[in-house]
């Protein structure tokens, strides 16, 4: 197929090109991939290098550093209020057009970003900022879903993978670097370059298949009711997971009314989208159990792998009073792992059932989750720190393609748009759960463990003599009698609270191992992906 007879190819002609050797508009399947992955790998980056530069932004928009959370929590709801729609808007306005218009809307934000002057204009570019970054990964990922025939997508979402899990292990590493050697708001600028670019390129090599263009046609009226429903629901759930822990959960009012607008917002939705003809999301994928599993896999997978992400540099820059950039130095090895690996899965899928895969991945990064959390330690030196990062990415690798793979398994072409905006929904928000998740347990079980501690803290001659050590020592460092003792009891309620915080540390590792495990059988849930097997569909 060549680009001058792409146009005159029939709908019905299209979907069959589609299931059987991919859409690639007469363009080089591989330029289309590597392509539509900038704009993705540029959102992603952006997502996690913005964490690094919060306490910048605060300080230099003379803001506190709870206000400047917004810049966060800002682009997370309107981010999570596109994605499941995405689909939707990609058949109602045309694929190509709705990506191109999303590069557009997150390159010209990003630049409104950077050059905000306060803290109230930076969180609005925010929010257009994630209303253009919701549509880029799901657009991508059914783009690929329809260059690539069902028996060669292994090594296509291998390239998107790389994007996906890559960005967030050198996102602090970068964000890091440019905070401390330039300023905040090159977090932003950097992607106007990349944007431009990207849709440049974009404009150039991405065709519609003729089917896609039919469907534009038969989209339906629009459901205002099922779009304003969950725009709601997520929009305040996004609220309760970022705003939970530090508003003290459900002893706040604000977390009660956000939590009840989300759950009764939630099920109306499933509700309501369930009898429509033609709904903003296709909620009756889940009927199909390969689909519905495979989601809450990625959901799993987005847990542990943003939970581990926080989890890990922040107890060595807390701790072990590691800088924000070396921090993220112990996570890019693992970066580099995921690199290495995902050509390999990809090659893999197309000769292993992807649930062998998927069953080997959790196993691994529930063992290199709970090896991680009999290994940390206030003392752990950073080669160790590296190495249990690496140990995590080697599990990430194996199930992030293979996922993705199983999800489109007996799904018509035409519905690749739905699934992608289901699936990065999935994840994003399975992100949003393990961050949350992490944060609390750190906070509360940290309370637990240090009330156990002090009663275990009982006067004794032992006791006695460490304290007289302390206070020895300080004294001969020239501090007074009566301020040394002081001194030394709080050294020793220092140590307390730095085991207490390891435990809990190790409390929240653990819960995520468990949650990986109990995904290894949930495997025989799903059925057998067979090279071309996505249903043809009409």
């Amino acid at each position: 197929m060549t680009k001058q007879e792409a146009p005159a190819i029939s709908g019905e002609e299209s979907l069959r090109i589609t299931h059987e050797r991919g859409w690639t508009g007469g363009h080089n399947p591989w330029t289309v991939a590597l392509v539509v992955t900038m704009a993705t790998f540029m959102e992603v980056l952006d997502t996690a290098i913005a964490n690094v530069s919060l306490p910048h932004i605060a300080g230099s928009l003379s803001a506190s550093i709870d206000e400047s959370t917004w810049v966060l929590t800002s682009y997370l709801v309107s981010n999570a209020v596109v994605l499941p729609i995405s689909g939707w808007l990609a058949t109602r306005i045309g694929r190509k057009r709705f990506y191109l218009t999303c590069v557009v809307l997150f390159t010209v934000s990003s630049l409104l970003c950077g050059l905000a002057p306060n803290l109230g204009l930076l969180v609005f570019f925010r929010v257009l900022q994630g209303l253009g970054g919701g549509g880029l990964a799901p657009s991508e990922q059914a783009i690929l879903a329809d260059t690539f025939p069902p028996q060669k997508r292994g090594m296509a979402f291998a390239v998107y993978g790389m994007a996906v899990v890559m960005a967030p292990a050198i996102g602090p590493t970068l964000g890091g670097f440019i905070t401390d050697h330039y300023s905040w708001r090159w977090v932003f600028f950097i992607n106007v370059p990349v944007g431009i670019a990207s849709l440049l390129l974009s404009s150039r090599v991405l065709v519609d298949p003729p089917h896609l263009v039919e469907a534009k046609k038969r989209v339906g009226p629009i459901d205002s009711i099922g779009l304003g429903l969950i725009a709601v629901g997520l929009g305040a759930l996004e609220y309760v997971l970022d705003k939970g822990q530090e508003e003290d959960w459900f002893n706040s009012h604000t977390i009660v009314i956000f939590s009840a607008i989300a759950a009764v917002s939630l099920v109306s939705f499933v509700l309501w989208e369930w009898r429509q003809e033609h709904p903003v999301v296709e909620v009756r994928l889940f009927k199909n159990g390969t689909f519905a599993v495979s989601s809450l896999m990625m959901l799993v997978l987005g847990m542990a792998l943003y939970g581990s992400t926080v989890l890990l540099p922040q107890y060595l820059q807390v701790w072990m009073g590691y800088s924000a950039q070396d921090a993220g130095m112990v996570l890019s090895p693992g970066g580099v792992t995921v690199i290495l690996l995902l050509p390999i899965v990809g090659r893999l899928i197309s000769k292993v059932d992807s649930r062998y895969l998927i069953a080997f991945g959790f196993l691994i990064l529930s063992a290199a989750l709970f090896h991680m959390a009999h290994t940390l330690y206030p003392g752990i030196d950073f080669r160790t720190a590296v190495l249990i990062r690496m140990y995590q990415s080697c599990g990430l690798a194996f199930l992030f393609v293979p996922i993705n793979t199983l999800v489109y398994s007996g799904v018509p072409p035409q519905k690749n748009n739905q699934v992608s905006g289901i699936v990065n929904l999935a994840r994003n928000m399975g992100g949003d759960i393990g961050i949350s998740l992490v944060t609390t347990l750190i906070a509360r079980r940290s309370q637990f463990h240090q009330a156990r501690l002090v009663d275990h803290v009982v006067p004794s001659s032992d006791l006695s003599a460490r304290l007289s050590a302390m206070a020895q020592h300080l004294q001969q460092l020239g501090v007074g009698a009566a301020q040394a003792t002081k001194m030394a009891y709080g050294q020793l309620y220092g140590q307390v609270t730095r085991q207490a915080q390891t435990l809990a540390y190790l409390d929240a590792l653990l819960l995520l191992s468990v949650f990986t495990a109990i995904m290894v059988p949930a495997v025989l849930l799903t059925r057998k992906a067979r090279a071309g097997a996505a249903a043809m569909g009409h």
